[in-house]
Parts: structure tokens; sequence; C-alpha cells
């Protein structure tokens, strides 16, 4: 049984809680490997992460914690007026820096056993990460940078089923007792394949990966290759190794992995019980699908286009209308979520099809979808061998002629059985129609 809730901000609704509930059968005993920038852990934020994380446990979701070192080993660097060579794990680590780091490390991982401590949660801080020395790469050694060779994942499997949560500091050690600095961002990759994670999470003070100043809510892990070849130059240089490493995490079979702004409150709940999420998702399979709407499914239809019909964009629909017709709907999901729907009712004896009830969230505008219902939707029309395709809008109507390839028609152009409605209906839409070849 899952553990009682603890207590959280009374800012949670009941709404909050439902929409929870319903991810809670999806990743209950699944999971999540959490990576921590050390200035996140450093904000004074870090305690809501820490009650964001109690929340997740009271569901029974098994938690991995690894953090990183750079924003304390340049705190500690500054008070002791030393220059690390190294504060992201992937430079050259010298003797002076590797201090640094284990007096860095040791100490944000108290840091984070006593916050978890304080939540009620068990955990423990580990040396399940084996290392071997980077070695020597273009000519220069990098000395005390490591690279992983391997995980023990039988280890923290073993503390998980115990329902201990693994703390896993950016260090790694070799058989011979020596450690090494290590990237925290690679490690969370290595654990995530290790343990078969449903998600890794990196958890920043930036709101997301962005290229060219643009924030990317959601994109395929291959997408997200090509970009890097394309446009490294234009992705900021804090967030480049997580964009690396969030399309190697996919590839090593990690099937979500979400970059996130830790310094907000809330922020790991927002972006993992919620359909829009706050920051970026990198996704490594059919994260997106478009499928036949079914009878239980009307009410959510009926609330995801609520403000559109309220505001006179969508026809109002009743649910015994969509009902009758219930086939012709189709829902766009991400994730198991319904986020845009259209539908497409056939007048065959006239060769025709009208596309209707297109909407989009407007948290996932301008990302494509509506076209790609659009196109899905002229797909279907030619399957059943229809020759033009007729759609009605009293706002949208310039999005059909510049992103679809309507024209104007009148109200000529409409089925009979149509027409009649469109008269009665007062709405006065403008006719839109497009060829079909």
């Amino acid at each position: 049984m899952p553990a009682p809730f603890p207590a959280y901000p009374s800012s949670v609704k009941p709404t909050d809680l439902r929409g929870i509930l319903r991810y809670i059968p999806r990743f209950r005993e699944r999971t999540f490997v959490l990576s921590a920038d050390a200035a996140v852990v450093m904000d004074e934020n870090f305690a809501n992460i820490l009650l964001d994380i109690a929340v997740l446990r009271s569901l029974n979701i098994r938690v991995v914690i690894v953090h990183g070192a750079a924003a304390m080993i340049r705190l500690l660097g500054a008070e002791a007026n030393v220059s690390p060579s190294n504060l992201d794990g992937a430079g050259i680590t010298d003797e002076g820096t590797l201090k640094l780091s284990l007096t860095a490390a040791n100490r944000l991982t108290h840091e984070i056993l006593e916050g978890l401590s304080t939540n009620d949660l068990r955990a423990a801080s580990t040396n399940a990460v084996i290392a071997h020395p980077l070695g020597i790469i273009g000519g220069v050694d990098h000395l005390y940078t490591g690279k992983v060779e391997r995980v023990d994942g039988e280890m923290l499997q073993g503390l998980l089923t115990q329902g201990i949560i693994p703390v896993v500091p950016p260090l790694g050690f070799d058989g011979e007792g020596r450690t090494y600095r290590v990237n925290s961002d690679a490690i969370a990759v290595a654990l995530g394949e290790a343990l078969k994670a449903a998600k890794i999470i990196y958890i920043t003070s930036r709101d997301g990966l962005s290229c060219g100043g643009r924030l990317i809510r959601q994109i395929l892990a291959s997408e997200l290759e090509q970009l890097l070849i394309r446009q490294r130059a234009d992705f900021p240089p804090e967030l480049l190794p997580k964009a690396q490493f969030a399309a190697q995490a996919c590839r090593a079979g990690v099937p979500r992995v979400h970059v996130i702004n830790g310094c907000l409150d809330e922020a790991l709940l927002a972006e993992v019980f919620s359909n829009e999420g706050i920051g970026t998702l990198v996704y490594a399979n059919e994260y997106e699908q478009i499928r036949r709407a079914l009878k239980k499914d009307i009410r959510q239809l009926l609330l995801l286009t609520q403000k559109s019909v309220d505001s006179a964009e969508l026809m109002k629909r009743s649910r015994a209308e969509i009902e009758r017709q219930i086939s012709d709907y189709y829902l766009y999901e991400i994730d198991r979520n319904p986020v845009a729907c259209v539908a497409l009712h056939l007048y065959p004896e006239q060769s025709k099809a009208e596309l209707a009830y297109l909407f989009v969230a407007p948290a996932h505008e301008n990302q494509g979808i509506g076209r790609k219902l659009i196109q899905f939707a002229e797909a279907k029309a030619r399957e059943a061998g229809v020759q033009n395709l007729i759609a009605l809008s009293t706002q949208a109507f310039t999005y059909f002629q510049s992103k679809a390839g309507f024209v104007e028609g009148t109200p000529e152009d409409l089925p009979p059985s149509r027409r009649e409605r469109y008269d009665n209906s007062g709405r006065k839409s403008k006719v839109l129609v497009k060829r079909l070849t």
C-alpha cells in the first residue's frame, strides 16, 4: 500500500490531486533518476524539491538522486583563494581540485541526506559508481577526471527494494582505492540505463533546454541529435551537456528525459504530473499518437474544448451528438494524455468530407499539432475516396488558408444535410474547401 501523502503546501487543490492520481498506475514501482545541479541543492527552493520527492515516494515511485558539485567547488575555491581546474567533471582534475571536489560532494550529500530525513525518508550515500581515468585526450592527461565504467545496479536495486533512496555523489571509485571526479549528468545516464529507469530528470537552474534563445518544450531524441549537429553553437554552453546526455540516455533505453528549473516552486510535480509540464521533455519512443476516440473519451473531449466553445470558436456539441458520431472523432495524445482533437464527417454521396472540431490545447499551440491533425484527416478522407474536403470556421479561417491549403468557398459547396444545419446555426461561418488529389 502507498504511504500516506506527506504534508504538502495548501496551493495543491483537490483537482491537482486527481490529476496526480491519474498517473499512479503508470509510475508505481518505476524508477526515476533525479540529477540535481549543485546550484539547485544550494538554492532555498531545494526544500520544496525534497517535498516533491516525498510525494513521489508516497506514490510508490522509486527515486535515485545524483547531484553535481560545480557551484560548491566554485564557492570553496573562492573561500580558499584557489582556482579549480575542473568544475563540471569533464575537464582536467588536478590534485587540488580533487580535494575541493571531495569536500564539496560530501557537504552536498550531507545536505541532501539531512533534507530527506526531515521528510521522514530513508536514504543512503553510495559508492555505486565504478570509474576509470578519462586518460590522455589530445595529448592532455586529465589526471583525476574519471569516466563511468559501470554502476553497481545490484546494490542500488537492493536499496530501492527496501524503500531506501540512494544518493550518488559525482565521484567514481576504482578497484585500487582511487577516487575520480565524474560528471553527474553522465552518471545519471549510467544509472538510468542500469536501473531501467522510466525517467531521468535533470534539475537545473534554467527553464529547460533552449536553442537560439527559444525554449524547447518537447523533442524527439533523434531530432535533438540532429539539432546538436546543425546548431550546436546555438545551445547555451551550460545546457549543451544536458542536451547531449539527454539524447544519449534515450539511445540507452530511457524512455523520457526531462530538464526542469529546480528553483521554481513545485517544479518536479508540475513536470511529472501534468500534460504540459514546465520544462523540456526529450523522448525516445512513440510519445505522440492520434487515435480514434471512444465513448469513455467523450467527457475528456468536452472538457478539452470547453473554453473554445465558450468563446464561440467551436460550435457547441452535446454529449449525445458526439456519442452518435463517436467513430468520426480522433484524439491527439501526448504521453497518453489528450491535448488536441479533430473530427472527420463523411458525405460519401457527394464525395465530400467535413474536417471539424479541430482544437489544440493552448499549452501545445505553435508546435505543428494542428497541421498534423489536418494532414491526418486528409489522409483518412482520401482513404474513403473523398474528392473534396470542407471546413467551417468563424475565427481560424486564415489558418486553414495559409497553413493547410484551403480556399474560400460558399455555402453552396456544402452537402445538403450540412447546408441545412449551417443555415439553422446562424453562425455564418466561412466555408473553406480543399480539393484532394
